[in-house]
């Protein structure tokens, strides 16, 4: 199984303060071959006395959003209770190299998958992404491994950024989904 095509197409912005003179738009289908392909995120999210927390972890691509699993009683999860506005980046290929690659900035809110049909097709595609190392079984609206119960968080895209690195070309793309700023 792999993982859909994008369904929504975004609103694509360059903006020329932040990019070369001679850069152009990144389509959001690049952004979303960069994600499916990405193997780390980092998840940004804010702690309930307002103090910022970041962790890398794994996430697939599916259904026009991001997914990532995580244990009930993590800092993240916490965070997500209180507050699901979230952020999820990663680095295609060049990684953190200056002249090469593609940023991904994700921004959206984070909401609870708990259906199992679509918990059992996320867990097929963390096991064809990652290997059978990151195998689930599925139950009682979570996945269930090594490490205990997981909770699994949807983030759809609200407004997304992509900053592109080349030789000699750097550009800032935003995409906005359904009015997002």
């Amino acid at each position: 199984m792999t993982a859909s095509a994008p369904r929504r197409e975004p609103v694509t912005e360059l903006d020329p303060n932040y990019s070369s003179e001679d850069a152009k738009r990144i389509a959001w289908s690049a952004a979303v071959g960069g994600m499916t392909e990405a193997e780390i995120f980092w998840l940004s999210t804010v702690r309930p006395d307002g103090r910022p927390h970041v962790t890398p972890l794994l996430a697939v691509w599916a259904d026009d959003a991001l997914h990532f699993c995580t244990g009930p009683g993590e800092r993240k999860a916490k965070n997500l209770a209180a507050n699901a506005h979230c952020a999820l980046t990663t680095s295609t290929a060049g990684g953190n190299d200056l002249h090469a690659g593609l940023d991904v900035v994700v921004e959206g809110e984070a909401v609870q998958v708990g259906d199992e049909a679509t918990l059992r097709r996320l867990a097929e595609l963390y096991v064809e992404k990652y290997g059978s190392d990151w195998q689930f079984e599925v139950r009682d609206g979570a996945f269930h491994g090594q490490g205990g119960r997981a909770v699994v968080f949807r983030v759809e895209p609200s407004t997304a950024f992509g900053f592109g690195r080349g030789e000699s070309e750097y550009s800032q793309t935003r995409w906005r989904f359904d009015g997002g700023a």
